[in-house]
């Protein structure tokens, strides 16, 4: 057993969150205007957040970063349509499959050795791990415990999956236009609301609800109270951020940003 002087300091989850969503988004959505950064230019220090973030955490705690994964692949992915001018049919696809994407690499991990399950919920900047499996390991309930991690995992993949069957089929009725008008870009913002406000609900509640499940679990197997399993009160567990991921809006090009990508012929109209 390690001593407690050579664990890795815990990842701040506020941190994260900002380095990976809120500040691409921002940048993407307000600084890729011609008169600031340029779309291209935009994308580029958009996507150095997650990727930066990513490598130092990766250089300070040596794991891999998976939220970092899931911030720079919706940048670059909404980014790289925005570019493209694809119609509303791939802005859809995307909205859909990030979330199904993530929902399937949750499945296909339950039999792995790190489980993704475990890096949402049952995460040590949340969980008391070694009380938590030193109580496990007296009442020889790993076995009962890893059946629980399996219901959880599934909870939260099907979780993933209805957001992302939600946001392909409200981006599909939502997003019309051609891509450069007028009309796209405030169907782009009101996707960006409808997905903000209303979708994250559903996702966020069925992910709360197998943290819910998973702790009163653990309190069954280990006979610890939920002050005792919890080990750092407060703090947010990265399903709460996956939650968001589960339905990331369509990025809005700025004004600056939407002008320059209408052709000139079609901005006479």
């Amino acid at each position: 057993m390690r001593a407690p002087t050579s664990k890795p300091k815990p990842e701040n989850l506020l941190v994260n969150l900002v380095c990976n969503v809120a500040l691409p988004t921002a940048i993407l959505s307000w600084g890729s205007g011609a008169r600031a950064l340029g779309p291209k230019g935009g994308l580029l220090v958009a996507l150095a957040f997650p990727i930066g973030y990513g490598i130092h955490d990766f250089v300070r705690r040596r794991r891999f970063n998976f939220i970092s994964f899931i911030g720079f692949v919706s940048v670059l992915v909404s980014g790289g349509f925005g570019l493209l001018q694809l119609d509303g049919f791939w802005f859809a696809v995307k909205d859909g499959a990030l979330p199904a994407l993530i929902g399937v690499a949750v499945l296909a991990s339950m039999r792995a050795k790190e489980p993704l399950v475990h890096e949402m919920l049952y995460n040590p900047q949340v969980i008391d791990v070694e009380r938590v499996e030193a109580a496990l390991a007296a009442r020889d309930a790993q076995g009962a415990f890893a059946r629980l991690m399996d219901t959880a995992g599934l909870l939260i993949a099907a979780a993933l999956l209805v957001s992302a069957g939600l946001n392909y089929f409200f981006a599909r009725l939502i997003i019309r236009s051609p891509a450069g008008t007028e009309a796209f870009n405030a169907e782009l913002a009101k996707m960006h609301w409808v997905s903000l406000l209303g979708l994250s609900l559903p996702s966020m509640g069925m992910m709360m609800y197998a943290l819910w499940r998973m702790l009163k679990g653990l309190q069954a197997l280990t006979g610890l109270t939920l002050d005792q399993i919890l080990h750092q009160a407060g703090a947010a567990p990265a399903a709460v951020v996956l939650a968001g991921a589960a339905s990331t809006p369509t990025v809005e090009p700025g004004p600056a940003a939407a002008e320059t990508m209408v052709p000139p012929e079609q901005g006479k109209n």
